[in-house]
Parts: C-alpha cells; sequence; structure tokens
C-alpha cells in the first residue's frame, strides 16, 4: 500500500501523521486521508479541490506538479510526502 506522511509542520491538524491507501492515484490516497483527518482537508485543498499554494506533495522523490488534476500514479510501495511549502525572503 502507498503511504502518505504528513510532515512536522502538518502533524497539528491530524492525529494520525501517516496513513496507508490502496488508492492508485494521489487524489484517491488524499481522500483516504481526509476520511481519517476530516480537518487537513481544509488545509490541503482550496475551495475549487486543488492543492493550496503553500502545500507541496512529493511522490517517491518526484514533485507534483499538477495542483488541480492530482492524478499522479500511486504504485503499492510508493511513499508520498506531504508538507508545508516555506515561502519568504
Amino acid at each position: 500500500m502507498a503511504k502518505l506522511i504528513f510532515t512536522q509542520q502538518l502533524r497539528r491538524f491530524t492525529e494520525i501523521p501517516e496513513v496507508e491507501s490502496q488508492a492508485d492515484n494521489l487524489r484517491d490516497a488524499l481522500e483516504a486521508a481526509f476520511a481519517i483527518n476530516p480537518q487537513l482537508r481544509a488545509y490541503i485543498l482550496d475551495e475549487q479541490g486543488d492543492l493550496r499554494f503553500h502545500v507541496v506533495v512529493f511522490i517517491d522523490g518526484k514533485r507534483v506538479i499538477n495542483r488541480s488534476s492530482l492524478r499522479d500514479v500511486l504504485h503499492p510501495h510508493s511513499q508520498v510526502y506531504i508538507l508545508q511549502a516555506l515561502s519568504g525572503g
């Protein structure tokens, strides 16, 4: 199963910092995580269901570029890191 790992900054929004999912794409895996941790949805996704500007996702070490469809393929042993993006100067 793919493993979704919420980094330290996001753990304040969830009691379960890691979620395993049998989903074959990122959107479905996130929905599984939201079912366990409903408060995460508003922090991770905007009103249109896109990744929020301040959230970055890496799947097996590669950054997710398309912030809208979230249909990136997950493999049974994928590791998905969801983290708060840093900004500023």
